[in-house]
This record gives C-alpha cells, structure tokens and sequence, in this order.
C-alpha cells in the first residue's frame, strides 16, 4: 500500500532511495540543504535540518522517516550537532510511524580480521562511531525504529581507490568492505518493507577484500603491474550481509569487481 515518507539528507543516497520509494507509489518529501532538482514526482525541499520552522514545512506523522544526511565537516561538534541533536530534532518534530537511521560499520572497533555482524559488540572508540552509536541508541528507542549499518558505499563518483592504485600509492594490508550505492539505496528501501521485529541490520556486498587485492586487481585492469603484498598480520574487519540476505534482499554488486568495473576511469 502506498504511503508518505520523509527523507532527510536528500544527497546520492537519500534520492536513489527517494526515486525508489516514489516509483512504489509512496508520496516523498526531501530536506537537503541547497535547492537543486530532485527526479519527478518528489516533493523537495531546501532547508536547515536544525530550524523547527523549516523542518514543521514537511508533513507530520508521515509513515516512515529515513535519516541520511551528512555532516559538512568530519569533526566530533559536526557529528555531535547532524547525527545525535539533528537526528533528534527531526525524530521528535515530525513524528514518523517508522524511522529509519542510516547509520555505518564505523561504529565497531575489531580490527584483527574478525567477521562481525548485528550480534557483534560496536564499540568503536572514535568520535564518528560514538556520535554514530547515539544516534542508534535514539532511534531504537522507539519500537518501530530501525538502524541501518552501510559499509564503505562505491559507485559513480567515488573514485579515490581507484586514483590511488593507478598512482601506485596504496596497498594495505587491511580488509576493506564496500558497498555500491544502488545496492545501499535496495537496501534501505527493503528494510523500510520489513515487517519482522529485528532494529538492526547491516548492508555489505558479499565479499569483504584485503585492500591490496582490490588495489592490484583494479592495477591488472589498467595494464599495470601489481604493488608488493605488504608484510604482517591483516588488520581490520570483515562485514556480514547474512541477516540481510537472508530476508530477500541481494546485492547487484556482489563484489569489488562489479562495483569498481562500472565506476573506473577508462585508459
């Protein structure tokens, strides 16, 4: 059934989900912060997610809300003001049936290889993942609440790996996790259609990589000779998509492969 919803942050996520949402039959509104064109059919506002009378310019009581917005500078006030005092803001101004917080893999701190998935401790002890991890807390508090764990988002535009390994200048021994932004958008769709009682979810492709495989891979397909395999022990995490798959939702882009072909600059 067709219904209303809010998104706040209307960038490259917040308006795929939009169009998603809107090609479903749902009525959407969109805050983002510049007036710019939004595809047909979305109701789309300019405005400052920290003024009441902008925000009372969207509808109340709306069936869902997603939260995607994001912040304009990477400081801990930054984080601290959009994703915990903004969220908050909006959360109780607007009243949504459901809201949806997009939230990011950042929030966890192990960094040995481990796997980690909706059960595993999120206890990263930075200033993003802490803001992060409040946000989380005020939106579950609601029983309708749902948090959506993205990791690292690919796609069009997002080319900094890339850049890197054909300047040869990144090859880490790390494990990189990454999702392409027309699966991040399926997914936050999905999980606004879910009706089973589970707040948390995580979205990732289906196969976490060491950053140096990626790098020599995306090298291989320009020509280019691989870097060394850095020396030691792996650091980082491997991200889960089990939970999410497991209630209907694929990713198209099931690896670094098919994320990193369609985005990479040609020779």
């Amino acid at each position: 059934m067709a219904g209303q919803g809010i998104i706040i942050g209307a960038g490259d996520l917040g308006l795929r989900v939009a169009g998603l949402r809107a090609g479903l039959g749902d009525a959407v509104w969109a805050l983002r912060r510049r007036n710019l064109p939004v595809p047909e059919g979305i109701q789309a506002l300019a405005g400052d997610l920290h003024s009441p009378a902008d925000l009372a310019l969207l509808p109340a009581n709306a069936d869902w809300m997603v939260f995607c917005a994001t912040p304009d500078s990477r400081n801990a006030r930054a984080y601290q003001r959009l994703y915990v005092d903004g969220f908050r803001q909006a959360r109780d101004l607007l009243k949504p049936k459901r809201c949806l917080f997009v939230s990011s893999t950042a929030v966890y701190a192990q960094n040995h290889g481990e796997w980690v998935n909706e059960s595993s401790d999120a206890a990263a002890d930075t200033f993003n993942g802490r803001a992060l991890r409040e946000a989380e807390r005020i939106c579950l508090q609601e029983p309708s609440g749902r948090v959506l764990r993205l990791s690292g988002i690919t796609g069009p535009g997002r080319n900094m790996l890339i850049n890197k390994a054909l300047l040869g200048l990144e090859c880490a021994n790390v494990w990189s996790n990454r999702i392409h932004i027309a699966d991040a958008a399926a997914a936050v769709s999905h999980v606004l259609e879910l009706t089973a009682r589970q707040p948390l979810w995580i979205a990732n492709d289906d196969t976490p990589a060491l950053q140096c495989e990626v790098v020599n891979w995306i090298r291989q397909c320009h020509n280019l000779p691989p870097l060394p395999a850095p020396e030691g022990l792996a650091q980082g995490r491997r991200v889960s998509n089990a939970q999410l798959k497991a209630s209907g939702w694929q990713p198209r882009f099931a690896s670094y492969r098919e994320s990193y072909a369609l985005s990479a600059p040609e020779n």
